[in-house]
């Protein structure tokens, strides 16, 4: 193959899977409008019941945001200032914000190379008579050992929070993310595997008592309104974004095994190139983003190149969270950490991406490094 000019292939092009749905999203609006049930409508509570069939868990709570998850579920475990939460300095900052927010200390560990995920070995190094609680994040779709991580929660008292924001339909040993801990919390931005047409987010529990407080706590601290038990937030799922989530729920599983598809089209197309290392097809990895790393610190020069012949990319993420000015010389340099923020380059892909636009990365891809 050899690079050629190519049309504008986006990391992530939501029009086709609009298009497609446009007459049922457009409708499910319409009921909406038709109610005028905007807030805390029928289509949330319909959504809710539907998700937590999928998940097979007993509660799901929809929330306004991925990061109003981490938030409320932090603070329903009673989690807050002078505790600790163990979790990885690479991925987005809301996770280490929400322990923040609520006045607890993140606490970071280094990330194992192989799967650029929580190292579940150098947790109890990490551990203090202050930590609370353990915070796992399923980077780009590829769930985390959460074995070894509710082993480690059992042995020593701790909470499990698992972030899912990227994970949503992901499953470790056949389990889904995010109903193996104390909470699962998921995002529902509109470029993840489940995504809506503006904010949104979810908790998931099998803790009724939980449960309870994260609903209380999403409605401004009470469980009745005008009867505020404490200081809760304004973080309800909007009714529309319920109603265009669950058009789209149904269609999770085939837009999740295309991603896998697509991730292992692409795993086979770069297999004599050298200069990258391609993820790994762990089992009940959905590959939320199909992120490869680019050696020798070539990865910033590639991206341009590739920009060039019109293929999309994004570096997720390229400073660590402990590297953050909020944190930075708080934490030691954790060395697979800044590898990672050094050399990862994510390509374009999506439960709707079409074999051309494969191909078209593929080939530039290809003709770039094949060419040295």
């Amino acid at each position: 193959m050899t690079a050629t000019a190519t049309p504008q292939i986006p990391i992530l092009d939501l029009k086709p899977e609009i298009d497609e749905l446009r007459p049922e999203i457009m409708a499910a609006i319409g009921r909406v409008l038709d109610r005028s049930d905007f807030i805390m409508g029928e289509d949330v509570h319909l959504f809710e019941a539907e998700v937590a069939a999928y998940l097979n868990v007993k509660h799901a709570i929809g929330v306004n945001s991925g990061t109003d998850a981490l938030v409320i579920a932090l603070r329903a475990l009673g989690i807050g200032p002078g505790d600790e939460v163990i979790t990885t300095p690479f991925t987005f900052f809301a996770t280490a914000e929400s322990i923040s927010m609520v006045g607890a200390k993140p606490i970071f560990v280094d990330i194992d190379p192989a799967t650029l995920n929580l190292n579940p070995d150098l947790i109890e190094a990490a551990i203090t008579p202050r930590t609370r609680a353990l915070m796992p994040v399923h980077l780009y779709g590829n769930p985390v050992d959460m074995t070894r991580i509710m082993e480690i929660a059992h042995k020593h008292g701790l909470k499990v929070v698992e972030d899912c924001a990227q994970s949503f339909g992901a499953r470790w040993r056949g389990t889904q993310t995010g109903t193996i801990g104390d909470f699962g919390a998921y995002s529902f931005f509109p470029s993840k595997n489940l995504g809506a047409y503006g904010d949104g987010g979810l908790l998931a529990t099998d803790d009724d008592a939980l449960a309870d407080t994260a609903r209380m706590l999403r409605v401004h601290g009470s469980r009745k309104k005008y009867h505020n038990e404490t200081v809760g937030y304004n973080s309800r799922l909007d009714t529309i974004q319920a109603a265009i989530l669950r058009v789209k729920l149904p269609l999770l599983e085939g837009w999740n095994a295309h991603r896998r598809e697509v991730a292992r089209q692409y795993n086979e197309s770069f297999s004599g190139l050298p200069e990258i290392i391609t993820p790994t097809l762990f089992e009940g990895h959905v590959f939320h983003q199909y992120t490869i790393r680019v050696v020798n610190n070539n990865r910033d020069a590639f991206q341009g190149k590739l920009a060039e012949l019109g293929i999309g990319s994004m570096i997720y993420y390229p400073i660590p969270q402990d590297e953050l000015p909020i944190y930075k010389g708080l934490f030691p340099v954790f060395k697979f950490s800044q590898m990672a923020a050094n050399d990862v380059l994510s390509l374009p892909i999506g439960g709707c991406i079409n074999t051309q636009s494969i191909e078209a990365t593929v080939s530039a891809v290809y003709g770039l490094l094949h060419a040295k």
